[in-house]
């Protein structure tokens, strides 16, 4: 008996949009990133991209557990000498809290030309509109509530 490898012609990508309002980041990001790699699909192969397109929706109402909003810090640096930039999470989460969540799902996936082909398929809003209805997605709960 042959292993099964998935081949491109053999995939067949969903739209599903998932709700970020209340649910914790990390659990969030982990979730939608194996969405992302197809892990949840009986086809999936590590070597291929098999995942399916995901909308996340209510990014400014997702909740960071303990004292992170205060404690945990985004840092951008330069390269030069005194580039370093700090932002506490709370400022950054009120400011761009789909860019943290874009972020968060991106660090969750495999780092090369794979990792990068399926961050294509995740889209995230802060609010509750988004413009992909003619995708005709579905609603995924991914934590039943």
């Amino acid at each position: 008996m042959k292993t099964f490898m998935a081949k491109p012609q053999d995939i067949e990508r969903k739209w599903y949009v998932v709700d970020a309002e209340g649910v914790v980041l990390g659990r969030l990001a982990s979730q939608v990133a194996a969405i992302l790699r197809g892990k949840h699909k009986p086809i999936y192969t590590p070597h291929v991209d098999t995942g399916d397109h995901v909308i996340v929706i209510n990014c400014d109402k997702v909740v960071l557990t303990g004292d992170k909003l205060d404690q945990k810090v985004k840092k951008s640096y330069s390269g030069y000498p005194g580039g370093l930039k700090t932002t506490v999470y709370r400022k950054y989460m009120a400011e761009k809290s789909d860019e943290a969540v874009y972020k968060a799902i991106k660090g969750m996936l495999p780092k090369n030309r794979l990792g990068r082909a399926m961050i294509k398929k995740l889209r995230t809003y802060k609010g509750a509109e988004h413009n992909h209805q003619a995708q005709k997605p579905e609603v995924l709960d991914l934590f039943k509530r």
